[in-house]
């Protein structure tokens, strides 16, 4: 099943960069709306020949000073493409955006993102879209700390609504069956689902995310019973049941094993013996095809990287805007007057 996946994902990659050239159109592998999107976007329509160098080297700059800018990221780029599609809706302010909906709470990265696209805008005005700048930022973040490199295709626009109500992430405690339909309603399937929480791999969560696993799992006053020992005492160590007034919700770490955010296989191997932070990541050992790909995983760091790399291109490939369709936002943060 992975070695396929992986020969998808080649082949989509020679193909499409035909299309690029002979002006076909295929995407093998990948959501339908993907097709229009080619390998070197604006190196082809000569608007932006250097835009991958640009935006590497400031995802570099910040990366190395803050590694947690990989999950940030990832965590930005999942907001915006699993909920109304990849048009970088989620940077837009306002009082009734994405952004602004309490689900979206704990995004950043935003100002990364300004900064590459002012680079941009001085070296390429109204070229590049903010939808393509996050796509590319992730993918080079991810290569940063220590996941694969993957071709980014490109093209998309921006789109010009966003809309709180339709932030309706799934939550840490779902189960595998409701986080599943979750991602097959997007489009994607179960080794999406399975590949893409991988990311939880780095990255930092509140406790609030975790307090019924560890002291009312189920509303049963007790703590989840499927978490190994070592984990529950470390995990109620770090997040006490209240918190004094006006102290701040804490920060964990979603992988303890992986303090510095290097992007590791460490998380599946947790998730087999039952050291999940998360419940949502813990019930991929529960379930019947999340199981193997989660022992293939902890097993070979390769295969998890270039199914990583896989996923995330079908990811980014939901529901595009292309063509005349949105518009290239001069500033992320606000449509074009």
């Amino acid at each position: 099943m992975i070695m396929m996946r992986e020969q998808w994902f080649s082949i989509f990659a020679l193909v499409t960069l035909a299309a690029a050239i002979g002006g076909a159109q295929a995407a093998i592998g990948m959501p339908p709306e993907a097709a229009p999107l080619i390998r070197h976007f604006y190196k082809v329509h000569n608007t932006c020949a250097n835009v991958e160098p640009f935006v590497r080297h400031q995802v570099q700059l910040v990366w190395a000073n803050d590694p947690t800018v990989a999950p940030k990221l990832i965590k930005l780029l999942y907001a915006d493409c699993m909920v109304n599609g990849c048009d970088a809706s989620i940077l837009l302010d306002g009082p009734n955006t994405e952004k602004a909906s309490p689900k979206a709470r704990g995004l950043g990265a935003f100002v990364l993102i300004d900064k590459i696209k002012q680079v941009l805008e001085a070296r390429c005005p109204g070229a590049v879209s903010c939808a393509d700048i996050l796509n590319l930022a992730t993918r080079d973040a991810v290569f940063f700390s220590g996941g694969a490199s993957y071709p980014v295709f490109l093209g998309r626009r921006d789109g010009v609504e966003s809309n709180a109500a339709w932030v309706d992430f799934p939550s840490p405690s779902m189960s595998w069956e409701s986080t599943l339909a979750y991602f097959q309603s997007k489009g994607l399937d179960v080794q999406d689902m399975a590949t893409l929480l991988g990311a939880h791999t780095m990255g930092r969560v509140r406790c609030s995310n975790i307090l019924d696993r560890l002291y009312n799992f189920n509303n049963t006053g007790k703590p989840d019973p499927t978490m190994e020992k070592s984990t529950l005492s470390y995990l109620r160590k770090e997040c006490p049941p209240k918190v004094r007034l006006g102290q701040p919700n804490p920060l964990i770490n979603l992988n303890p094993s992986n303090p510095n955010h290097r992007f590791t296989n460490s998380y599946y191997s947790r998730v087999l013996t039952n050291k999940a932070v998360l419940g949502v990541d813990q019930q991929l050992r529960y379930g019947g095809d999340t199981y193997d790909l989660t022992d293939e995983y902890a097993s070979s760091i390769e295969d998890f990287k270039g199914e990583f790399a896989f996923s995330m291109s079908r990811m980014g490939g939901l529901k595009v805007l292309t063509g005349t369709k949105g518009q290239i936002r001069l500033n992320c943060r606000m449509v074009n007057k």
